[in-house]
């Protein structure tokens, strides 16, 4: 099949987490033998700002990791949407100009032949529900959530065609390493962000690291200077922006990660882990997390990961892992096993390619 999806940025993964899951969507299914073709338009902020801190330098570790994966750019929305004309499969991810969305859409309603899925990887639906309500969908054949209860978002606007399509671990690259080196201390890869996790770092991470004697290297982007004075106070080591494609070497180096989820994904969108567990599992390192309901059962919570209740289970929780090994085993163990079983994009990939196959079935009916 020829699969077009248009993409905030397919380089640069600077504060654009989509970018880790679509990397290894698309992978796999340039594996199978797909025609892949990725767009994004000229100017991409994520890849702008990777580019100011970093230069092409910035680049290097997704070429390396991607060699198969490459995108075009585009100009105006218009333009872009030329670009599904003639395709199987079209995806428009949420982080898009909404014009370039409803102009994939106009091309869909005057005859394009092509399925056209709308994906949507964030909060915004019930954060800013008035910048989701803007994007013209009425000429989309469905949606791809990631998550049930973002789902059901969709579902009260009066959607029928909803998918939940969960992200999950690119498994080629995030792996555990072919030989184990000496592990020490905590690593945290994540965002500073919009505010929406500031005291949780502080109560799930930074201060239990310290209790447990454990030292904390922080990696990502976005941190203001109160923010970086915060993990100096606490000890922490601010090691600035990691490519995502080096994160399995990070988790390599460590005894233990933990995984601290924005309020939203801990409250207003249950059953949404987001990326990051996905990937630490699949490297095989332990991983607690601060608390949120697991509502779909995507993992065996205790028996894959640790999931603690306030600041003072997760220092008990470092505390056991920094001392037994055998509990560090027992997790790695668990944890790589559902990953492999369940969360793979090799698994996502036959969930979409079945999720085609399902509304495409329909329309060839009618056709004929």
């Amino acid at each position: 099949m020829k699969i077009v999806y248009f993409t905030h940025s397919l380089r640069s993964c600077w504060n654009h987490g989509n970018a880790h899951f679509l990397r290894g969507i698309l992978s796999e299914l340039i594996a199978r033998g797909h025609d892949v073709r990725v767009f994004e338009q000229q100017g991409a902020w994520s890849l702008a700002n990777l580019l100011k801190d970093h230069g092409e330098r910035g680049l290097e570790a997704f070429r390396e990791a991607y060699p198969e994966l490459s995108s075009r750019t585009y100009s105006r929305p218009e333009e872009g949407a030329g670009h599904a004309w003639g395709a199987d499969v079209v995806i428009v991810h949420e982080w898009n100009d909404p014009e370039l969305v409803a102009a994939v859409g106009r091309l869909r309603a005057r005859g394009g032949r092509f399925t056209l899925l709308f994906h949507d990887t964030h909060h915004r639906a019930v954060s800013a529900p008035h910048e989701m309500r803007a994007y013209d969908l009425s000429a989309y054949d469905g949606v791809l959530a990631f998550g049930r209860t973002l789902a059901d978002v969709y579902a009260r606007w009066g959607w029928s065609n909803v998918f939940v399509w969960h992200e999950a671990a690119d498994t080629r690259r995030f792996r555990p390493p072919v030989e184990e080196q000496p592990r020490d201390g905590l690593v945290w890869i994540g965002n500073w962000g919009d505010g929406e996790r500031s005291s949780e770092l502080a109560e799930f991470l930074l201060k239990p690291a310290g209790q447990a004697g454990l030292p904390l290297d922080i990696y990502g982007v976005r941190y203001p200077e109160a923010a970086k004075a915060k993990l100096r106070y606490y000890g922490a080591n601010y090691q600035g922006w990691l490519a995502n494609a080096a994160a399995p070497d990070a988790f390599a180096r460590h005894l233990a990660t933990v995984h601290v989820p924005r309020r939203f994904y801990a409250g207003s969108l249950p059953g949404i882990p987001t990326i990051r567990v996905f990937e630490a599992l699949a490297c095989g390192i332990p991983l607690v997390s601060a608390p949120w309901d697991d509502c779909e059962h995507l993992f065996r919570v205790n028996r894959d990961f640790l999931m603690v209740r306030d600041g003072s289970e997760m220092t008990a929780a470092l505390h056991d892992l920094k001392n037994d090994p055998e509990l560090r085993g027992i997790l790695v163990a668990n944890g790589l096993e559902t990953i492999r079983k369940r969360h793979s994009c090799a698994r996502r990939v036959d969930e979409l390619l079945a999720i085609a196959e399902q509304i495409r079935a329909p329309a060839l009916e009618s056709a004929a």
